[in-house]
């Protein structure tokens, strides 16, 4: 049986007239990398505060490693919820002994030395903090959250505002962690990187579970298509009056839509022909991340 790392029953949160978070739960278990996806404002981050202890809920619980809410449980986790925050004066190195020492290791050298070669900043280890790239900084972030070997790392966007030399770097990193058996908990809506990274997801709209499962299965559910016709504005008119099509969104040219597996295309082209309209293209979607989230959130 799974050991299960996170549980999380029914959380509410409510800022003013806002309802954040409606009645949450979900379970993660040992050895996953769970990606917690959705739009801003869809509650991530909320939920995140919330199971590290830096916001408290409305009504509802959370349990870490089945102890509960309590604070020791923090001593296993890992986290990475903000922008990276180091002395800038201060090099990789030092500034890990500071963290080390507010988490109340010793002997921590080797440590230190571990973890700057984990994320490949070694050789950088006597260089300024201020000499870095963002993505240079953001490893630095997650060799400080791992600096006590905790059992769980909690990632809120760890790929915001990177280039993409930099996200391909947080990405491997993450695989390269994951590897080890660590369990991993990702926030983002960067729905690429985590369909490279993880794998279990659960979608969240305006504080909502909308979907949540291993990422193979979230994403083969639906076939999806790309219509094409003279006039994209009348073909989506006509593909939202029948029932068996599901339309998702407008690319570029084309509209991308989702059928059942036991629907046949040709019956949409007949269909489509009997409300006057005329394909010049369709052809099969390649199924991603991206579409999928979208017609979850759209459904």
């Amino acid at each position: 049986m799974e050991e299960i790392i996170l549980e999380i029953n029914n959380l509410r949160k409510v800022y003013k007239d806002v309802v954040a978070l409606d009645s949450l739960s979900f379970q993660v278990k040992k050895g996953q990398v769970f990606g917690l996806l959705g739009p801003n404002g869809s509650g991530k981050t909320t939920t995140l505060g919330i199971l590290l202890g830096v916001l408290r809920q409305e009504s509802g619980n959370f349990s870490w490693f089945n102890n509960g809410a309590k604070d020791e449980n923090r001593k296993n986790i890992g986290a990475l919820l903000e922008t990276p925050n180091f002395y800038p004066y201060l090099n990789p190195f030092d500034n890990l002994v500071v963290v080390a020492k507010i988490k109340g290791m010793t002997d921590y050298d080797d440590r230190i030395d571990e973890v700057l070669k984990r994320v490949n900043l070694f050789e950088r280890k006597k260089s300024k903090f201020k000499t870095f790239s963002l993505g240079m900084k953001q490893r630095l972030a997650i060799a400080s959250a791992m600096l006590n070997d905790p059992e769980v790392l909690v990632l809120d966007e760890p790929t915001n505002g990177l280039d993409p030399e930099g996200i391909a770097e947080i990405r491997d990193l993450i695989k390269e962690i994951a590897s080890t058996g660590k369990t991993i908990i990702i926030a983002s809506h960067i729905l690429d990187e985590i369909e490279k990274v993880c794998t279990h997801v659960a979608i969240l709209r305006k504080g909502k579970l909308l979907q949540i499962g291993e990422l193979s299965e979230v994403m083969t559910q639906e076939r999806l298509l790309m219509l094409k016709s003279a006039n994209l504005s009348e073909l989506k008119n006509a593909v939202e009056r029948i029932s068996a099509v599901k339309f998702i969104s407008i690319k570029e040219d084309e509209l991308l839509v989702a059928i059942s597996d036991d629907y046949d295309p040709a019956n949409l082209n007949k269909e489509l022909a009997g409300l006057g309209i005329y394909l010049s293209s369709i052809r099969e979607h390649r199924k991603n991340l991206e579409s999928m989230f979208l017609e979850i959130i759209k459904a």
